[in-house]
């Protein structure tokens, strides 16, 4: 069964630059994964900084394998160290 990860980053605008290299080499990444179907990236209006990452795959366990992986984690830590907090992960079905 599909599910959909919602993932919700605020992203100050000093640091934009930098986070955007490391999220374009994440999405790069996740493209190629087993089990990836879309993802979409969203910026809130009424709240500047505030990012959110739509991302579809077949299942929980092909969602749960990339987000565990060594390589992601690595990509992830960069972020959330850029960021001073962390990312937040929603999973949802229908």
């Amino acid at each position: 069964m599909a599910v959909k990860i919602l993932i919700k980053r605020f992203v100050p605008e000093n640091k934009e630059n930098e986070v955007a290299v490391l999220l374009r080499l994440l999405r790069e990444r996740t493209t190629s994964q087993t089990g990836y179907i879309s993802g979409e990236t969203l910026k809130r209006i009424d709240k500047p900084g505030e990012n959110l990452v739509i991302s579809t795959w077949h299942s929980v366990d092909d969602w749960r394998t990339w987000v565990l992986s060594e390589e992601r984690t690595k990509i992830q830590e960069k972020i959330d160290i850029l960021l001073g907090d962390d990312t937040e992960y929603e999973i949802y079905t229908n």
